[in-house]
């Protein structure tokens, strides 16, 4: 991403575009600003926490929703073999709906068809970012950090959540995290937050360049969104 030719954003921009983002209403019209794919694990291990978790994971998809104009693609896996992706959507009403239909079913991990879903579409149009929320990984280490190294080089960061604590498959994710040049956090109360945190970011990008967003990064005093890797 070290080619940027755009000039760099001042202070004074930053401020403004982030005030007049955070004072638009969500856009449900006109040409998306984005396309980000929300993608869960729905197999038997998360059941024991799937109805506590599914209110985080809708407060998950209406900050990103507020964002105004940005398409969301929900995907779920579960069971022997099974793997749906929604149509790409824009009301947050919508995402609920879709999200409340899924129920979990005994299967193994398939975030490799994820990840090579998401390549599918990034080469069909764009595609801004990955958000994954699961709890183990159960499949080769390598074979996905060669799917993860790939979607980093067309640009598309993975933003892992992880519930729970199984350090297997917490070490897996943060190393997909580093490859796509995302980012990896915990998957609980601050989730949400974490996540306006990174959209955040990507709109400071999107409107800024690179020099925008590491002044915003500098500003907040962390950095979350990793264009890179480092």
């Amino acid at each position: 991403m070290g080619d940027d030719k755009r000039p760099p954003a001042t202070r004074r921009d930053i401020d403004a575009f982030l005030q007049k983002a955070a004072a638009t209403p969500p856009a449900t019209t006109g040409p998306a600003k984005g396309r980000l794919i929300f993608a869960l694990d729905a197999t038997a291990s998360r059941e024991a926490t799937w109805d506590h978790a599914s209110h985080l994971q809708a407060e998950m998809f209406d900050a990103s929703a507020r964002l105004g104009g940005l398409q969301i693609q929900l995907c779920h896996y579960r069971g022997f073999n099974e793997f749906h992706a929604s149509s790409w959507l824009r009301q947050s009403t919508r995402l609920r709906q879709e999200m409340t239909a899924v129920r979990c079913l005994a299967g193994h991990t398939q975030i490799a068809r994820v990840l090579r879903h998401a390549l599918d579409e990034r080469r069909q149009h764009k595609v801004d970012a990955v958000v994954f929320i699961g709890d183990c990984v159960e499949e080769p280490a390598d074979q996905l950090g060669d799917l993860a190294g790939r979607l980093g080089l067309l640009g598309v960061p993975l933003f892992l959540f992880h519930e729970g604590h199984d350090p297997h498959a917490a070490n897996v994710l943060r190393q997909l995290a580093r490859l796509s040049g995302g980012a990896y956090g915990p998957f609980d109360a601050g989730s949400a937050q974490q996540l306006r945190q990174l959209l955040g970011e990507v709109a400071v990008y999107a409107s800024g360049g690179l020099t925008a967003l590491e002044d915003f990064q500098r500003r907040q005093g962390h950095r979350r969104l990793r264009l890179g890797h480092d």
